[in-house]
């Protein structure tokens, strides 16, 4: 279905773009610091889950829906504006689970997992890109699209699992020190929120 070449040019442009920091990543970071290695893992699973979410769309050509019709760009962008600005105003007003010890609340592994998918997902400009850049290697001749659209997308998953998973386990002494500045565990919630909220604005006023 797929040649040698073909795959190693796929896996070198997602190495590529893996190396530029977009919001998925500062995503997983804000979990890690939050709520350690285990929720920063899940939040990356997360991300890749609505990967392919996208992967889905783009195989049954939902995803051209967002490419032609501005009116459906536009609900899916603030749509998914809206929910990332939620959370972040969430965690902006989240009070510190111990009165002695002001840290922010922490989140559970399942939870961080499932709120990363929507926030995956309600992102058009990721689908955008999947409907732009995978079918540059989606050759019908070869075989059924929709299979080599879900062969790639697998790929991209497992690819940017191993990614963020990487992320969350390397900023684990970054967040122990973080932990020893109580100024900063202070402001814990304030910082991720306004994380949030900036992805979320940023999403808003993206364009097609």
């Amino acid at each position: 279905m797929f040649d040698v070449t073909t795959l190693a040019t796929f896996v070198v442009i997602v190495l590529g773009l893996f190396l530029i920091p977009g919001p998925a990543v500062l995503l997983v970071l804000s979990r890690t610091v939050q709520g350690g290695r285990k929720v920063g893992v899940m939040t990356g699973l997360g991300v890749a889950t609505g990967d392919f979410v996208h992967t889905l769309f783009a195989a049954v050509g939902l995803s051209a829906l967002l490419m032609t019709s501005a009116l459906a760009f536009n609900v899916v962008k603030y749509v998914g504006a809206a929910y990332l600005v939620y959370l972040g105003i969430r965690a902006f007003l989240a009070k510190p689970s111990d009165p002695s010890l002001p840290t922010l609340a922490p989140i559970s592994p399942l939870r961080a997992y499932l709120e990363a998918i929507p926030a995956e997902v309600l992102n058009p400009k990721t689908a955008l890109f999947f409907l732009a850049f995978m079918p540059q290697f989606v050759h019908p001749e070869k075989g059924s699209s929709f299979v080599q659209f879900a062969v790639l997308g697998a790929i991209f998953v497992v690819m940017s699992s191993l990614y963020t998973t990487a992320v969350a386990l390397s900023i684990k002494p970054l967040g122990r020190m973080l932990k020893r500045v109580a100024w900063l565990n202070r402001w814990q919630g304030k910082i991720i929120g306004t994380i949030f909220v900036s992805l979320g604005l940023k999403v808003a006023v993206q364009q097609r």
